[in-house]
């Protein structure tokens, strides 16, 4: 039994909670029961059986920790520090809360506003929010509370007041990059006005990031807040909060320690815990971490350590899959995207593999030199051989030096894989650079020789170009010239035509086809489309939920499909003059599969 079959995801892969992405966290986690307990208690203080935080007891000052009927001690008046600390705490945080509220929200308001609308209203609200930077922001807090007078509502006004540039920075920043976005200029177009389009378009897609900010400033901002009151300019006496404790304790520090050590604790505590979390509350909030899509992915793909290998590679064969296992780590377990697959090309030769989209085809051709993103990809059996060669066997450093050198990949869209910061002339070089030790002018030559026959025209100018000045068929042929710069053994060509229209498609395979024939190259052609197959493919390998359902000669598997699902992919290539006996060919080749499934 394979180790995908083993795997209880493989049978009911499960959904990522947004709690469950939480506690995969452990410092979050951490963070999250260490808040809780410290919630639970200043929650819990009028309920408990404590002495009143200001009654002074000048009989009992100075207690160390630990005394009979006061755990804590006592300051310098005789007071409790565990009900001073415990009440204190609830002020910092409910202090420090309120300001991260009002800062995040007027902030937040501004960025939206200033990235939205542009121009002079962008320009006259960043002035101003410049000119709020520009102050230190201590002494800014420091210049407020002194005009509005010492007090605990003063300091919070304070606090809030100068961090508003903080989040108006930051939202103006996420902002910007949404306002030009396909969707909004959709709403736009749909008749939306600009408060309708800021609040269901824009800040849904903002709202995260202020969430998140909030999170990781709620710390910083309780700290100010005790800036303040170790100042004296926060809470006033008798009223007692972190800060105010740890100003009053500074004068013991050496004969009653205890005194600022302890609030001093608590405050550590409270914002480690904030920032933690924090860092939690990102992943929960992007749901692209659910995925693994922001992982930091290896240099290869991740080969579970007792791999079956069931058959050795094909004679003669360019390159050769046993029996592939590739899967997603997904809760705890292995969901699987290729099951079984084996297939072999040789050189010269030109193999389709087709499949409707999410069969596993791209899995399946990244999976050849270890490129599915690992976390989460795993090949958990199989093997893949280039000649005699294990692939999946090989020392990292050579299945890297092996990748554009042995097997090169042209991919889909050209536009996400080519560099947009530099031009398509240097890009060559360095595909040629990377495993070729010539000198800048040779390759230099070689890379504008490369775009010349590829068909670029007036290739050595067009070498200067970016990926945005050029069309999308002249992308494609840059990737392929990529791919041919160091004579690769085997292509890999994954879905290259799909985003082009029919003519410009016509003639990237007519350039693929006479370049695999002309230098001899094994072609694997992955497509989900019948008719590119049969002007390119010798041979065909039909995949289906993973596995491979029928292989063949291409001519035979047309003139004669074997497989429902076959006949289904063949029927849905489009010919002349049929009309609307096409629809009720393809409906009827369908319900037919239907039946038959069930």
């Amino acid at each position: 039994m394979s180790a995908l079959a083993e795997t209880p995801a493989s049978k009911a892969p499960r959904r990522i909670t947004s709690w469950h992405l939480l506690l995969n966290n452990r410092l979050a986690t951490a963070g999250l029961v260490l808040l809780g307990l410290i919630a639970l208690m200043i929650l819990l203080v009028p309920i408990l059986p404590l002495p009143d935080p200001d009654a002074t007891a000048p009989a009992d000052r100075l207690k160390p920790l630990l005394t009979a009927g006061h755990l804590l001690g006592t300051d310098q008046l005789g007071r409790d520090i565990l009900s001073r600390l415990l009440w204190g705490t609830r002020i910092s945080i409910a202090v420090g809360f309120a300001a991260t509220l009002i800062a995040a929200l007027i902030g937040s308001a501004i960025g939206i506003v200033a990235g939205y609308a542009g121009g002079r209203t962008d320009n006259a609200m960043m002035r101003g929010i410049d000119m709020l930077m520009a102050f230190p922001y201590i002494l800014l807090a420091l210049a407020i509370v002194a005009a509005l007078g010492p007090g605990l509502m003063n300091a919070l006004y304070a606090i809030a007041v100068v961090n508003i540039p903080f989040f108006a920075r930051n939202v103006r920043g996420v902002t910007l990059g949404y306002v030009h976005r396909e969707f909004v200029d959709a709403a736009r177009l749909s008749g939306k006005g600009n408060l309708s389009i800021i609040l269901t378009e824009v800040l849904p897609n903002v709202l995260p990031v202020i969430i998140i900010t909030m999170s990781t400033t709620a710390g910083w901002m309780i700290l100010e807040t005790a800036g303040l009151s170790f100042l004296g300019l926060g809470a006033q006496p008798p009223q007692a909060d972190l800060g105010s404790m740890l100003g009053e304790g500074r004068a013991q520090l050496l004969t009653a320690p205890h005194v600022s050590i302890v609030p001093g604790v608590m405050i550590f505590f409270i914002v480690i815990s904030l920032n933690v979390l924090g860092d939690g509350v990102r992943d929960v909030l992007d749901p692209r971490l659910r995925s693994g899509a922001l992982a930091r992915p290896g240099p290869v793909t991740e080969v579970a350590s007792g791999r079956a290998m069931p058959a050795n590679a094909v004679a003669d064969a360019a390159l050769s899959i046993a029996g592939l296992e590739t899967g997603f780590r997904r809760g705890g377990g292995v969901v699987p995207a290729v099951c079984g697959v084996s297939l072999h090309v040789k050189p010269g030769e030109c193999l389709g593999l087709i499949g409707e989209s999410g069969s596993g085809k791209s899995v399946t051709a990244l999976s050849v030199m270890g490129l599915v993103a690992s976390p989460p990809g795993l090949i958990c059996n199989g093997a893949v051989y280039l000649g005699n060669e294990d692939v999946l066997a090989m020392p990292e450093t050579r299945l890297i030096a092996s990748r554009g050198s042995r097997v090169a990949y042209v991919f889909q869209d050209p536009l996400t894989t080519l560099h947009p910061m530099y031009p398509v002339g240097r890009q060559v070089e360095e595909a040629i650079a990377a495993h070729q030790s010539i000198g800048a002018a040779a390759c230099r030559e070689r890379a504008v020789a490369l775009l010349d026959k590829v068909g670029i025209p007036e290739a050595r100018e067009r070498a200067k170009h970016y990926p945005h000045q050029l069309s999308g068929g002249q992308r494609q042929r840059v990737g392929i010239a990529m791919a041919l710069a160091n004579d690769p053994d085997v292509i890999v060509a994954d879905e290259p035509t799909t985003a082009l229209d029919v003519t410009v498609q016509a003639r990237i395979l007519e350039l693929l086809r006479d370049l695999q024939r002309e230098r001899g190259m094994a072609l694997l052609f992955i497509t989900h489309d019948f008719g590119v197959v049969s002007e390119i493919c010798d041979r065909v390998a039909v995949m289906k939920d993973g596995e491979i359902v029928e292989t063949g000669e291409t001519r035979a598997v047309l003139a004669n499909p074997q497989h429902a699902y076959t006949k289904r992919l063949i029927a849905c290539v489009p010919e002349l003059g049929t009309g609307e006996r096409f629809l009720e060919r393809v409906a009827g080749l369908f319900a037919g599969g239907k039946e038959q499934a069930s």
